[in-house]
């Protein structure tokens, strides 16, 4: 049963966007698409140890769900032209004849950013519709408590059926209002194919790749929207590591040891040619754009030791500035531990520590800890890296962490 059910939580993964833009579109309501394919994966747990998981488990999937909108269109007595099209449709329909529209997924996007919803809601409901991710790993990564993920969600769904919000994407003069959002939470899915919240795979690739073709598709539609490109750029730069972020057994390997040689130079290409792009609308560089700025620096260095870090900590300052955040500022302090010295950017770990606004995450012990290693206080450091350990989700994450700490 846990193999099925590893099984299953991979099938979602990759296909959950795919299967409830597909119902969305059938629908005609993103609440109750997501619903239906929750109730088909909870058929999949129950059959599957019995007949074995089929060959096309995503149209698998898709069917069941399509099977119980039916079901439920026929207890509300919708008996109409639509359901008996679709009924007929399905019973003809064979599973391997199931292809996915890829730019459903993109109209789910909008759709779940609709101006009806709060900017949380909008994240919240994209990331666990889009990105197929949990409510723990939302919370995670929104720095906020499950139970606030979980309201969010099914309050947005709610809201989006009251309003009785279509699935479509708006207008190109409506765009402008959902743009914002809809980067948001691109970025936000590729960032958990990047660097995983939880589970025992460090890089999710499948979920980055989706949020990349995402970005892209944007970027076509978009042409004059700087940070269109800009977000495409950073995804560009990011993803040309992916290779050398991993060894074989799947052991995550850090910036600074990785082989460069094995970096996607087409990638870094593409990554160039998108900040071009930003860069010519002549507007200035946004956040994302910022950020591609300092994932470009880290492509152009030969080595950890020759990356031009004071620019790094320019752009950081930067980007602080236009989008202040804890995340930003403990970036910026990595950095300036790298151009100025690990007590200069201890004291600013400290005054986030003191802020405690990265309470429970991983993310800041784990940087104190490295930083009290370079200035030789050994047992603080081992102290903060197991915290760090204990708090990191990631199984893969953790270990490494507590291997930092056993080599002290």
């Amino acid at each position: 049963m846990t193999d099925i059910r590893r099984t299953v939580d991979a099938v979602w993964r990759i296909e959950s966007a795919r299967i409830v833009a597909t119902l969305a579109k059938m629908t005609g309501d993103v609440g109750l698409a997501e619903d239906l394919a929750q109730e088909a994966l909870v058929d999949a747990l129950t059959q599957w140890p019995e007949s074995g998981v089929p060959r096309n488990a995503g149209a698998w999937l898709t069917a069941v769900a399509k099977r119980k909108a039916i079901d439920h269109w026929r207890r509300q007595e919708r008996l109409d032209a639509r359901y008996r099209t679709l009924a007929h449709d399905l019973e003809e329909a064979r599973d391997d004849e199931w292809q996915p529209i890829d730019d459903d997924v993109l109209r789910l996007v909008f759709t779940a950013c609709h101006p009806v919803l709060s900017r949380e809601a909008q994240v919240a409901l994209t990331l666990r519709i889009v990105g197929g991710l949990t409510t723990e790993e939302i919370a995670r990564m929104l720095l906020v408590p499950v139970a606030t993920v979980q309201q969010r969600i099914v309050r947005a769904k709610k809201t989006l059926s009251a309003a009785r919000v279509p699935f479509e994407a708006p207008d190109p003069n409506e765009w402008g209002a959902r743009l914002g959002a809809v980067l948001g939470v691109v970025y936000l899915i590729f960032t958990e194919g990047y660097a995983a919240t939880s589970g025992d795979r460090w890089i999710r690739t499948e979920l980055a790749h989706e949020a990349l073709r995402l970005g892209r598709v944007l970027a076509g539609l978009l042409p004059r929207e700087p940070e269109v490109h800009g977000l495409v750029a950073l995804m560009e730069f990011q993803s040309s590591r992916f290779a050398a972020r991993v060894a074989r057994d799947g052991t995550p390997v850090l910036l600074a040891d990785q082989d460069r040689s094995r970096w996607d130079r087409s990638a870094i290409s593409r990554g160039r040619a998108a900040l071009e792009r930003a860069d010519a609308a002549g507007r200035g560089r946004g956040s994302y754009g910022l950020q591609a700025a300092i994932a470009e620096c880290h492509a152009a260095a030969p080595s950890i030791d020759e990356t031009d870090w004071d620019r790094i900590v320019l752009l950081y300052e930067a980007l602080g500035r236009l989008a202040p955040s804890p995340i930003v500022e403990l970036n910026r302090a990595v950095a300036v531990s790298m151009a100025a010295g690990p007590a200069e950017a201890l004291r600013i770990v400290d005054g986030l520590a003191s802020d405690g606004a990265l309470r429970g995450s991983h993310l800041l012990p784990s940087v104190r800890g490295e930083l009290l290693a370079r200035l030789g206080r050994t047992e603080e450091a081992r102290s903060e890296l197991l915290t760090a350990a204990g708090l990191a989700a990631n199984q893969r994450e953790s270990a490494v962490l507590r291997a930092k700490a056993a080599a002290l």
